[in-house]
């Protein structure tokens, strides 16, 4: 998610930050009425998932038990994306079962339903804002990552680590740019649907569980901390990890170093942030962190048809400098961010906040960003939600990136 490639607060809180009335859709919950989410809702059958949480909201005698049908409903969707995307259960429709779409509008359909309802035992606003956080995270998969021997998903429980098996924890995000083309989808999200709970054997031999989440593309959950909420309990547990979002067309680039800095780009709420990347003890906030991911070897490797690049480019405002530089060789000593490799969007960002916690817990594993391909239609295809150019770069795509973990998680 890069705005060199694909378009060109406080950290506390809860996980929306931007205020919405009682009963008011927000900017992308109003997308909703569009003909496109209806077609991409209907096509994948998940056109029945918000009237079925409206029926357990109504349902819902209290808050507690308001509380519990979020979180099931959440789950429930992520699952059912999961279960979709990897051939399990029927597709119910005839859009590709690896299509990210349907679970983001899902999402979106119930939040909806979330802030027009209107319980007879009454509900404070932030009690609402409480349990959207909470929907939002259990439908991202964000409260079900769970490995073997430890976490709070689906492998929970006593046993150890089985011998010799990986932790790999990755990330993706939604949909963006929508009100260019709302027929948009996002490799990455596609990725972690395909990915989550999977084992891969490593280039040496070895064998690797993958676990996912996926991150809305808006400036105020940041800054309100879901990163690092997310991704704390388990980054001192998992061998490697990737944050990936889409950038350039046509290539992969393992950015090597993230910026401090928001460029303001309109995010999913048409809303823009810039100056300062917002996270706890800005004193001790560096202007730059960088790659662990064994970058060499994942370029030289053959890992797909889309060429890898280690990017090492940044803007930067030099120590007693006026103005941003570019730099294609990385950051020059006492410079303040302008760009990382990855731009000044939520890419940026999320990798920034990954590798930044990261190193804030001392620890010394394979982590940073990955870009991935624009994905892209049939340049014949103007209104179409599908074609099979569409279907088959993403399906290379999210092939290309279960190879580069391959080589990534290997010693």
């Amino acid at each position: 998610m890069a705005t060199l490639a694909v378009q060109t607060p406080a950290h506390a809180g809860s996980a929306l930050a931007t205020v919405v009335p009682a009963g008011t859709p927000t900017v992308e919950e109003q997308r909703l009425d569009g003909d496109v989410p209806r077609e991409i809702l209907r096509r994948s059958g998940f056109d029945a998932v918000a009237p079925e949480f409206a029926r357990a909201l109504r349902r819902a005698g209290s808050y507690r038990a308001a509380e519990r049908a979020v979180a099931e409903d959440g789950a429930k969707l992520w699952r059912r994306a999961v279960d979709r995307a990897q051939g399990r259960g029927p597709a119910h429709g005839d859009l590709s079962r690896g299509d990210d779409r349907p679970l983001y509008w899902a999402r979106l359909a119930m939040t909806r339903e979330l802030r027009s309802w209107a319980p007879e035992f009454g509900l404070s606003e932030r009690n609402r804002d409480r349990l959207v956080e909470r929907l939002e995270r259990s439908s991202r998969g964000q409260d079900s990552i769970g490995f073997p021997g430890h976490g709070a998903g689906r492998d929970r429980g006593p046993d150890a680590r089985p011998k010799g098996l990986k932790r790999v924890l990755v990330t993706g995000f939604d949909p963006f740019t929508l009100d260019r083309d709302i027929r948009i989808g996002n490799p990455s999200g596609a990725t972690a649907l395909a990915l989550d709970g999977t084992v891969i054997r490593t280039a040496d031999g070895r064998l690797a569980r993958i676990e996912t989440a996926v991150f809305p593309v808006r400036w105020d959950d940041f800054a309100s901390g879901e990163v690092e909420r997310a991704l704390r309990p388990h980054l001192p547990h998992v061998d490697l990890f990737t944050t990936i979002s889409q950038g350039r067309a046509g290539r992969f680039d393992v950015e090597r170093f993230n910026g401090a800095w928001r460029g303001g780009f309109g995010d999913n709420l048409n809303v823009g942030r810039t100056g300062p990347v917002p996270v706890p003890d800005p004193a001790s906030q560096p202007q730059w962190t960088r790659t662990s991911l064994p970058y060499a070897r994942i370029v030289a490797a053959r890992t797909g048809p889309f060429p890898v690049y280690d990017n090492t480019s940044v803007t930067e405002i030099p120590a007693g400098g006026a103005g941003p530089v570019e730099r294609p060789d990385g950051p020059t000593p006492g410079s303040s961010a302008r760009a990382g490799g990855g731009g000044d969007y939520l890419s940026n960002e999320i990798a920034y906040r990954a590798t930044l916690l990261r190193d804030r817990l001392g620890l010394k594993i394979p982590g940073g960003h990955l870009h991935t391909p624009v994905l892209e239609f049939d340049r014949a295809n103007s209104t179409e939600i599908t074609d099979p150019v569409f279907v088959r770069n993403r399906s290379d795509i999210v092939a290309q990136i279960r190879e580069i973990l391959r080589v990534a998680a290997a010693r």
